[in-house]
């Protein structure tokens, strides 16, 4: 279980294992601040946030777990996740990709028109495709 927690003093990202989490160990994985960690599918790497980095750590779980190397994969300005908000990024199933949200663009740029900023999701879409393209 990957969680992040201020015992050092400041928000690390810590390892214990699950589910006897106060039996065989803890394990600090961050070393310069952290937060908000996610697992990649296959359980071999962690991703963690840390301001506006990304930070990979390839994991060994067995005998015993190991961190490997940091490695910050990107920066940028996103939406940092929140105990309000909750975790406001994923990582895609290929371990590769991230969705994450960016924060607002400044007041000197123009806002985008109302329209540009909806979303839309289509369900039954392959119906609709049946019934708009004619069949031969």
């Amino acid at each position: 279980m990957a969680y992040e927690s201020d015992e050092s003093g400041k928000m690390e990202i810590y390892v214990r294992p699950f589910p006897e989490v106060d039996k065989g160990g803890r394990w600090q994985v961050s070393v310069a601040g952290g937060e908000t960690p996610l697992w990649s599918r296959d359980g071999r790497e962690l991703f963690y946030r840390n301001g506006d980095s990304v930070i990979a750590v390839a994991v060994q779980t067995e005998p015993v777990f190991k961190p490997g190397k940091l490695e910050v994969l990107f920066q940028g300005k996103y939406v940092p996740s929140s105990m309000e908000n909750g975790i406001m990024w994923d990582v895609h199933p290929d371990g590769k990709r991230f969705l994450m949200m960016k924060e607002a663009e400044s007041a000197s740029k123009p806002a985008p028109a109302p329209d540009s900023r909806k979303i839309v999701i289509v369900l039954n879409w392959f119906e609709e495709l049946k019934q708009r393209v004619p069949r031969k």
